[in-house]
C-alpha cells in the first residue's frame, strides 16, 4: 500500500520535474484515447509532436501559434504571481482586436508605415482597459476578479459580434459577417520572405527579457510579488497592495491585448467572429506549465501550439473532431495538478501488519 506523507518543505527537483512527468502522463493517456477511437496512436502522436517540427515551414507556423499564446501567458505571470486571478484574457486579446481592427480600417492608400505601432499601441490600450474595469470593480467594491474578468470575456465576443455584423461589416463582403481587409500598409512586418513568422515573435523575446529583468532583478518586481502573496507583510514594509492590483491586470490586460493586435493586423488582416481562438484561455495553462517563470513559459507555449496544429492536423488527416486540442490541453492541465501533489507530498509504502489474537496458536 502507498501514501501520502508531507514533506518538510516543497520539493525543488518536482516543482521543475512535475511538467515533464505531466506531459508523459498525458502522452500515455493520448495513446489509450487514440486506440480507444480506433486510430493508430503512432500517427496520432505524430500529428501532435513530429509534424509541427519536422520541417522549416513546420517550425514558422509553430511560431506562429506561439507567439500569441507566450505573450498572454507572460502577462498572466505577472498576475498570478501577484495572487491576482486574472481569468479574462480572452476577453482582453479580443478587445486589444478590436481596438488594432479600428485604426487599422481609418487606413487608406496615402497611409504611411507609421500607422502599425498606433494599431500596436490601440491594441495594448484597448486590452488595458477591459482588464482595468477589473481592477476598478475589484479596488472599489471588492468584487470577484476571477467572475468579472471571466464575465467581461463574453460582453467583449458580444461587442465583436455587433460590429461585423453591423457599422464595421464590409459592404462588398457578399454578407459575410466580417470587416473589410485591411491595407497592406497595416500589416505586421514579416521577418522573412515566404514565412508567416512577424516582429511579433521579436516583441515576446524582449518581453521574456523584461519580465524576466523585472520580477528578478528589480525592487519593483519584489514589491509585486509580495504585495499580492502576503497583503498584511506588504502593508507593515510600506507596500500597496492596490497599486499590485492595478499593475498586474493592467500588464496582463495591456499583454493580451497586444496579442490581439499582432494576430489581427498579422495572419488574420481583417476582423471576423472567428478572432477569438482560446489563446486567453489556453495561456493560463501556458503559465502554469511554465511554473510562471519567464524562461519556462516560452517552452510550454511552444508545446501547446503543437497541440493547436496538432489538432488541426488531426480532423485533416484522421478525421477527428478539432475539440481534441481542448481535450489534450485539458489532460495536461489535470495531469500537472495531479503531479504537482510530489511538490508537497511523497510517496511511501506501507506494509499491513496483521494484528495478534489473542489465544491464537
Amino acid at each position: 500500500m502507498i501514501k501520502l506523507v508531507a514533506r518538510p518543505e516543497p520539493s525543488k527537483f518536482w516543482t521543475y520535474s512535475s511538467p515533464v512527468l505531466a506531459l508523459l502522463v498525458t502522452v500515455v493517456i493520448g495513446v489509450l484515447l487514440f486506440m480507444a477511437l480506433g486510430k493508430d496512436p503512432v500517427k496520432g502522436l505524430s500529428v501532435f509532436f513530429w509534424e509541427p517540427i519536422k520541417s522549416a515551414n513546420a517550425l514558422s507556423e509553430l511560431m506562429v501559434k506561439a507567439t500569441p499564446l507566450l505573450i498572454i501567458a507572460l502577462g498572466l505571470s505577472v498576475c498570478f504571481r501577484s495572487n491576482v486571478w486574472n481569468i479574462g484574457a480572452e476577453g482582453q486579446f479580443i478587445m486589444g482586436a478590436i481596438a488594432a481592427g479600428g485604426v487599422a480600417l481609418l487606413a487608406d492608400k496615402t497611409t504611411g508605415p507609421w500607422i502599425i505601432p498606433t494599431i500596436l499601441l490601440a491594441g495594448v490600450l484597448g486590452g488595458m482597459a477591459w482588464g482595468g474595469i477589473t481592477a476598478l470593480l475589484r479596488d472599489r467594491f471588492n468584487a470577484s476578479e476571477i467572475l468579472v474578468s471571466l464575465m467581461l470575456v463574453y460582453v467583449a465576443d458580444m461587442l465583436l459580434s455587433y460590429l461585423v455584423f453591423g457599422p464595421w461589416k464590409d459592404p462588398n463582403g457578399y454578407n459575410f459577417p466580417q470587416t473589410k481587409t485591411f491595407e497592406a500598409v497595416t500589416q505586421i512586418p514579416r521577418l522573412m520572405a515566404g514565412s508567416r513568422v512577424n516582429v511579433g515573435i521579436v516583441l515576446a523575446a524582449l518581453g521574456v527579457l523584461a519580465l524576466w529583468l523585472f520580477l528578478f532583478r528589480t525592487y519593483a518586481g519584489f514589491k509585486q510579488e509580495v504585495s499580492g502573496l502576503a497583503p498584511a507583510a506588504a502593508r507593515y514594509a510600506g507596500f500597496s497592495s492596490r497599486r499590485a492590483l492595478w499593475v498586474a491586470l493592467l500588464v496582463s490586460g495591456g499583454a493580451a491585448g497586444l496579442a490581439g493586435a499582432l494576430e489581427v493586423a498579422g495572419p488574420i488582416g481583417q476582423l471576423t467572429p472567428y478572432v477569438p481562438a482560446g489563446y486567453g484561455f489556453a495561456a493560463i495553462i501556458v503559465a502554469f506549465v511554465g511554473r510562471l517563470h519567464p524562461v519556462g513559459v516560452v517552452f510550454s507555449a511552444i508545446l501547446m501550439s503543437m497541440f493547436y496544429i496538432g489538432g488541426e492536423l488531426a480532423q485533416s488527416r484522421l478525421g477527428l473532431p478539432k475539440s481534441l486540442t481542448g481535450v489534450f490541453q485539458g489532460l495536461l492541465l489535470f495531469s500537472l495538478l495531479a503531479c504537482d501533489t510530489l511538490m508537497a507530498y511523497r510517496l511511501v509504502g506501507r506494509t499491513s501488519v496483521t494484528p495478534l489474537v489473542k489465544g491464537a496458536h
